[in-house]
């Protein structure tokens, strides 16, 4: 069991613009400009891993979204 590795956490465009405090369309944007990277669901919807954004959060990288 311990080698089993950690399933990081998928987040909707509107959890990481809470995060963030913008709009979930600004979200959509930084995505499609590369600036965070995206997981598409089958249905065409934008997924996040928490981890990435999490790093993002972290005052080193505040101003990478910038």
């Amino acid at each position: 069991m311990a080698d089993e590795p950690e399933v990081d956490t998928l987040l909707t465009p509107a959890e990481v613009a809470v995060l963030f405090r913008v709009s979930p369309k600004t979200v959509a944007r930084w995505a499609r400009a590369g600036k965070i990277t995206a997981v598409r669901t089958l249905g065409g919807h934008h997924r996040f891993h928490a981890s990435e954004i999490r790093r993002c959060l972290e005052p080193q990288g505040a101003g990478e979204l910038v």
